[in-house]
């Protein structure tokens, strides 16, 4: 016990951070092929168990009295529900280490269609970041692109922070909005990418893989709306989660009849492992948007929540915000990507609400208007820039 002098708000944020970050570099195993990558979301995963370990004595200890148990409850729920994502990326990396591998045409379809994108650049001998630190060149405010992980020569520097210095020859991996991509390779590599995918030939295959996408997108979406509906203690963000949960559920119900179908045509082993990693993908996104579900139950149940929750997640990584598009803001009447939002801001709107309708997944087409409610994830910068952008009026034309 003299060991663990922590608090609850500091194991909160530590979880969670761990948690997401499983999550990118999981997928980041699977569509790169990369077993280091995947050595290491095994060990945070024993990382995050120790966490919550330490989460349940504190948080025990805490709990003297009626009320304050059960605000401790819903942070052990929580808790719970975290770990369980962590699991479910575990399972994924898992697959990797078991030798199952993507196709590159698959692999490509996913890294283009899917709401947030993963990426692997080289550091340019001549990148204007080179000796810079993180926090210096700020490309995730500039691109919108994360870095999660960096890979020197042998060494890896997984979940670097702002103080993290950049050499050249680094390899950075990095997640976020695809319509950062260029800026990033831009700023990185010093090259001019662009992004094409490769046709899969078999129809039946090719359905499969479009399911999977959007399962993946809608599971990474109801995490980050199932913590929102935590912090903002709000029904109708709960009953979003609930409503994907569902949704995820019947994707993937159809995901394993596609690829049963495309399981007529194939003989060989290798073959075989490819579908089977498309099932236990599908199933692993399906326990996460599970998790969110958690999460979101505990404000349908109308569970008190401890205040230093949301305490927790306002020192995150990555916050979680909701703004209200002002009349004749910049944002008012264009669509995100005329705005440039995810490239101006570094933020991504993961969803918007109109009225008593939801958008999810929204595109660089979605237009703006005057009381959408954005929700967004990104850095405490990023989210002065928007809020900036959704408040200050324009300027009347001459």
């Amino acid at each position: 016990m003299d060991e663990m002098p922590r608090t609850v708000k500091d194991l909160l944020v530590e979880i969670k951070d761990t948690t997401e970050l499983m999550v990118d570099l999981a997928y980041s195993a699977i569509l790169f092929d990369n077993e280091d990558i995947a050595e290491e979301v095994l060990d945070l995963e024993e990382k995050t168990e120790e966490l919550i370990r330490q989460l349940r004595v504190v948080s025990i200890l805490a709990g003297r009295r009626v009320e304050e148990a059960e605000m401790v409850s819903s942070i052990l729920q929580i808790a719970s529900a975290a770990q369980k994502i962590g699991e479910a990326a575990g399972d994924i990396a898992t697959l990797v280490l078991r030798g199952f591998k993507l196709p590159r045409e698959m692999v490509n379809e996913i890294l283009l269609e899917s709401e947030v994108t993963l990426v692997r650049a080289e550091v340019a001998e001549d990148s204007e970041i080179v000796g810079k630190t993180l926090g210096e060149v700020r490309l995730h405010t500039r691109t919108g692109m994360r870095v999660i992980a960096i890979k020197r020569g042998f060494d890896w520097i997984f979940d670097p922070d702002r103080d993290t210095k950049i050499l050249r020859n680094d390899v950075l991996f990095a997640r976020g909005d695809i319509t950062g991509v260029q800026e990033f390779f831009r700023i990185v590599s010093n090259k001019e990418v662009k992004m094409e995918s490769t046709e899969i030939k078999d129809k039946k295959l090719e359905k499969s893989v479009d399911i999977l996408i959007e399962i993946k997108d809608l599971s990474e979406l109801s995490v980050d709306l199932g913590y929102s509906s935590i912090i903002y203690y709000n029904e109708d963000i709960a009953q979003e989660v609930y409503y994907l949960e569902e949704k995820i559920d019947n994707l993937k119900i159809e995901l394993v009849k596609w690829v049963l179908q495309a399981g007529k045509n194939v003989s060989d082993d290798e073959s075989y492992k490819v579908l089977m990693s498309l099932i236990d993908i599908a199933y692993s996104s399906e326990i996460i948007a599970d998790a969110a579900k958690e999460m979101a139950g505990i404000v349908i149940k109308k569970l008190e929540i401890h205040p230093v929750f949301r305490s927790a997640m306002m020192e995150s990584d990555e916050i979680l915000t909701v703004i209200e598009v002002s009349e004749m803001c910049e944002l008012d009447g264009k669509t995100l990507g005329e705005a440039r939002v995810e490239t101006n801001t570094g933020m991504h709107v993961i969803a918007i609400k109109r009225g008593n309708r939801w958008i999810t997944k929204p595109k660089a087409t979605t237009r703006v208007q005057a009381g959408d409610l954005l929700f967004a994830k990104g850095t405490r910068e990023g989210e002065k820039l928007l809020r900036k952008m959704c408040t200050i009026a324009r300027k009347p034309l001459a």
